[in-house]
């Protein structure tokens, strides 16, 4: 039997999930700027920052705001799911091979090093300012197709798995950033305890163990503390343990069709009750099924399943509605003139588009790639334009960029003028580009 695609609950619906979610991003950010610059600031500010949640068990004492427990709990599990996504990307997706990766993964390269560059000329003069080069070199691929699909069947599927998978490896470079260069003071013995801990769940992984408890339980109180505590942002925990979920099934293709239909035959055999209930023959090959259906599963692909929703529609537009709240205090004019914002638009804006379009230009030039099929140059510009939508994950690196809130706020106000510029350009460029196609 032909091996199907290592795909989790399919494309399209992963697709369709991140518009959804892109849409909630959207009416999330419009609230929390509303909110923030309400009469009721004070509220917002107390409600994230101020609110303190936590345990305290002797001299152990977890103790921290709203916000930092969504900076650094919820959005541990976002990157576990993006490490889900990663993993089965390059298992049995669209970067499973070196012709499906090349584009995408060159793209994504360009989308980061050239945002990156621009901001670095543009504060070259000011060091200060230096440590955010890494907040242009974000997509957020949430916003970025929920846009596209405001533009419905005009815009061809090839061109947002293109999107889809350039930001998934989008993700794993700024996953890379985050860990080497946005952490400052490392505990190294925590982070033994965790290497420690990630051993025992690549054991666990090659010995078979299938348990998504086990799993959970040994990354949460294993790795996951042993970072949070470590000094290197907790969220890299989220992917490194998700690397080490099963990708693997118990039973092949053959064996589970062969098995199911011998269960199915011994469930037509048996004899029926004269009422609804089943007999306990029937119940019992039912279990029979069940465990064959989850042997037929593979842990990763179940709790992608699970949580793709659970961050797309929850933990990503609460992290707008925590994070997006940026008061307008002073003149916002010149706050959109000073360096840090400046080096930020350029970046997102011009930065992404000519670094995707011009390393997919090169990497199609040295026929290491094909345009995606049905794609045009002009529709791909377009979706370069759009990948400046850095919104979630640019907003996160801005945080531990800067530790001053008012360089916080300069760099907020350009993560959303930016990202609002790159999406009106993108989308009115894939609205000509696509004029005659509808």
């Amino acid at each position: 039997m032909k091996k199907k695609p290592l795909t989790s609950f399919g494309i399209v619906s992963f697709i369709n999930e991140e518009t959804i979610g892109g849409i909630l991003l959207i009416l999330a950010t419009i609230v929390a700027l509303f909110w923030a610059n309400s009469s009721y600031y004070a509220s917002y500010h107390h409600l994230w920052d101020e609110m303190k949640v936590g345990i305290s068990w002797g001299d152990f004492k977890l103790i921290g705001s709203l916000h930092y427990w969504i900076n650094d709990g919820l959005m541990a599990i976002f990157f576990f799911t993006v490490g889900l996504e990663i993993k089965r990307e390059i298992i049995g997706g669209e970067l499973s091979s070196l012709k499906k990766a090349s584009m995408p993964i060159v793209a994504a390269v360009g989308g980061m090093v050239v945002p990156a560059l621009f901001y670095a000329i543009v504060v070259a003069h000011k060091p200060e300012f230096a440590a955010g080069w890494g907040i242009p070199m974000a997509t957020d691929i949430a916003f970025a197709l929920g846009l596209l699909a405001l533009l419905g069947k005009r815009i061809n599927i090839n061109l947002k798995i293109f999107l889809t998978a350039l930001a998934i490896a989008d993700d794993l470079g700024a996953v890379l950033v985050i860990a080497v260069f946005y952490t400052e003071t490392i505990n190294f013995s925590e982070l033994l305890w965790a290497a420690v801990f990630l051993i025992v769940l690549i054991v666990a992984n090659y010995a078979g163990v299938r348990r998504t408890v086990f799993y959970a339980v040994v990354g949460l109180f294993g790795v996951w503390l042993s970072f949070l505590f470590s000094g290197v942002h907790a969220t890299i925990a989220g992917v490194l343990i998700a690397l080490t979920i099963p990708a693997r099934t118990k039973i092949d293709e053959s064996g589970f069709v062969m098995k199911l239909g011998k269960l199915i035959d011994k469930f037509k055999k048996s004899n029926p009750n004269k009422n609804p209930l089943l007999t306990n023959e029937q119940a019992y090959v039912i279990d029979q099924i069940e465990t064959l259906n989850d042997k037929a599963h593979t842990p990763l692909q179940k709790l992608e399943h699970a949580l793709h929703p659970l961050t797309a529609f929850f933990i990503l537009p609460v992290f707008a509605l925590s994070n997006a709240g940026v008061h307008f205090e002073g003149d916002v004019f010149r706050m959109m003139l000073h360096p840090i914002s400046i080096g930020i638009i350029v970046g997102l804006v011009l930065g992404k588009f000519l670094g995707i379009s011009l390393f997919a230009k090169l990497v199609v030039k040295l026929k290491l790639a094909t345009l995606p099929e049905g794609v045009k140059w002009n529709e791909l510009y377009g979706v370069a334009f759009l990948a400046g939508l850095g919104f979630t994950m640019s907003m996160f690196i801005a945080d531990l960029a800067f530790t001053g809130d008012s360089y916080k706020q300069i760099a907020k106000v350009a993560i959303l003028t930016a990202s609002l510029l790159a999406a009106v350009i993108g989308m009115f460029w894939l609205v000509l580009s696509t004029r005659k196609q509808e």
